[in-house]
């Protein structure tokens, strides 16, 4: 499989609706302001074309979540895009107007090509206790205030309708507050200093949940760390468990010829690796968390060529268990070891030092020695299934 070409498409999948939500919010708030004109105007009443751009640029803000969505390969949200590209592509031709032309284009093109890639969503839309406890939070306190506040409409000026009852809600949790509509009884005073009090603490939680991990991602890429964006992208690729001398080499054969990742405990060596542009994980190789992030069950082949070979016979007994088809190739620094990483579940496992030795033996033979290195080298193949 051609790596590089599943990269582009890849990419193409998230590209496109990003461009398609930034051109839906920026010819949205275009079109609220602008004055109404365009083919459709004889059809579509004005009313209609304004209402587009309010829409528009809303759906934009949505694609754009969405996006962020499909980066994480999450179901949810290719359903999601593959729902709003139809929208947005239809509000470009409501809303009538030169600008949102490329809009409508960009968003039928772009369906397509999710459509196509459809395979890459497979996650499962997962929240954690504290996700789900924000968004309780923040929904009840909306709730809260919006019934509340329609509850003792009459004790409060400016509020007639049920979207006042929202508006006042929202703009009061978010301590906006613009004063147009106030209350005029101690009661509904005493309610707007509880949405306050309510509305506050929700909006916090749920920012906190949010910012939370975007921190933590910044932080990973200080340390030398890939982000979950980063790793989401990665497919038919090479997983390489730890890093040590035996490892270099191996990486030098790998850049330019297949994607890859290392993962290595050492934060250090994470750091340098990092540096030169190479995509590492900053995890323990032989636990099950970071090898799936590191996209295990998509890899392509494992190898594990560190110095240590206790420790690469747990990343392999691991790797092993989590994905059984995968090929997994090994460097023994013993000889004596060749057989141990063998029943940990290496489909190959090469010893370095054997055929460093053998080479160097040979070579001090001439010319007959090296056609011996030759056959020896034949046999190995055979015996590792090379």
């Amino acid at each position: 499989m051609d790596w590089s070409r599943e990269w582009l498409s890849a990419r193409a999948t998230i590209l496109l609706p990003t461009l398609v939500a930034i051109l839906s919010f920026v010819t949205g708030v275009a079109n609220i302001t602008a004055p109404v004109s365009g083919t459709l105007e004889t059809f579509i009443p004005a009313s209609f074309q304004q209402a587009a751009g309010f829409t528009g640029a809303l759906t934009g803000f949505t694609l754009l979540v969405s996006v962020t969505g499909l980066r994480r390969r999450l179901r949810a949200a290719w359903y999601l895009t593959v729902v709003l590209l139809p929208v947005s592509a239809l509000q470009g031709v409501v809303q009538s107007s030169p600008l949102s032309a490329p809009l409508v284009v960009l968003s039928l093109v772009s369906l397509p090509t999710l459509l196509v890639n459809r395979y890459r969503f497979d996650r499962e839309f997962d929240l954690s206790t504290a996700q789900l406890a924000a968004g309780a939070a923040l929904l009840g306190a909306q709730v809260y205030g919006t019934v509340g506040t329609w509850a003792l409409r009459e004790e409060f000026n400016g509020v007639t309708t049920l979207t006042d009852a929202f508006y006042y809600t929202l703009v009061t949790a978010s301590t906006v507050g613009y004063g147009d509509v106030t209350p005029a009884s101690d009661r509904a005073t005493l309610f707007g200093m509880s949405v306050v009090l309510l509305g506050t603490a929700s909006f916090a939680i749920a920012l906190g949940t949010l910012l939370g991990p975007a921190i933590e991602k910044r932080l990973s890429e200080a340390l030398g760390n890939m982000t979950d964006a980063q790793l989401d992208l990665l497919e038919d690729h090479v997983v390489v468990l730890g890093y040590g001398d035996l490892t270099e080499p191996i990486l030098e054969e790998l850049t330019g010829a297949a994607q890859f990742v290392v993962v290595t405990p050492d934060q250090e060596k994470a750091t340098r690796l990092q540096q030169r542009d190479i995509t590492v994980l900053t995890d323990d190789p032989s636990d099950e968390v970071p090898l799936e992030r590191a996209g295990i069950h998509d890899a392509l082949a494992v190898v594990a060529a560190t110095n240590d070979d206790a420790q690469d016979a747990l990343g392999i007994l691991t790797a092993r268990a989590l994905n059984p088809e995968v090929n997994v190739v090994a460097a023994a620094t013993d000889r004596e070891n060749v057989e141990k990483l063998r029943r940990a579940g290496a489909d190959t496992v090469i010893s370095p030092a054997v055929i460093g030795g053998h080479l160097l033996v040979q070579s001090a033979l001439g010319r007959e020695g090296m056609e011996s290195v030759a056959d020896h080298l034949l046999d190995v193949e055979e015996k590792t299934d090379l």
